[in-house]
C-alpha cells in the first residue's frame, strides 16, 4: 500500500466510525454522545483531516509527510487518551463522578481550560454504559480503534523514513 493509500484508508476508517457512532448509536438508538464522546470524535475527526490532506497533497518530502503524519498521530493520541480515561471512568466502581451540567452550559459560562478539565474528570452522563459489544463499552471499542489506527500510522511512518528526501 502506499503513502496516499493508507492515508486514504485513515479518512475510511474515521468516515465509517463516524457513520456508525452518529447514523447507528445517536440517531437510530438515541444514544446521546457524552462529553467525552465529544472529545473522542473530535481526535477522529482531526487524525481524519491531516490523513485526508496528506492523500490529497501527496506531498513528495519527507518533512511534509512528516507534518501531515504528526497531526494525524496527535489527533489519534487525543482520542485514544480520552477514550481511555472513559473507558476507566466504565469500568472503575470508585471513579464514577456525579451527574452534572451539560457540555453546553459549561461552554457558555464557563472559561473554556476549566470546561476542559471538568470534562475529562468526567461529569454527566459519561459514567453509564448506554450500550456495549461483546462485554465493551462505546469508549473501550474507541480505544480499539485508536489502537488499529496507531497500528496504520506506524506502517506510514516506516514508508516516509524510507522515502528519499
Amino acid at each position: 500500500m502506499t503513502y496516499r493509500l493508507l492515508n486514504g484508508l485513515l479518512v475510511l476508517i474515521a468516515a465509517a466510525a463516524s457513520l456508525f457512532a452518529i447514523g447507528y448509536l445517536q440517531l437510530r438508538l438515541g444514544l446521546d454522545p457524552c462529553p467525552l464522546c465529544i472529545f473522542q470524535r473530535i481526535g477522529l475527526w482531526s487524525m481524519a483531516v491531516f490523513a485526508l490532506l496528506a492523500s490529497l497533497i501527496n506531498p513528495q518530502g519527507k518533512i511534509l509527510r512528516a507534518l501531515f503524519w504528526l497531526g494525524s498521530v496527535a489527533g489519534t493520541l487525543w482520542g485514544l487518551g480520552v477514550a481511555l480515561r472513559h473507558t476507566w471512568l466504565h469500568y472503575s466502581p470508585s471513579a464514577v463522578p456525579s451527574c452534572g451540567a451539560g457540555l453546553g452550559y459549561w461552554v457558555d459560562t464557563l472559561p473554556m481550560a476549566e470546561v476542559i478539565s471538568i470534562v475529562l474528570a468526567g461529569n454527566g452522563d459519561c459514567s453509564m454504559i448506554d450500550w456495549s459489544f461483546l462485554g465493551l463499552s462505546i469508549p473501550a471499542w474507541t480505544a480499539v480503534l485508536f489502537l488499529v489506527i496507531l497500528g496504520i500510522q506506524f506502517v506510514i511512518l516506516t514508508k516516509i523514513i524510507k522515502k528519499l528526501p
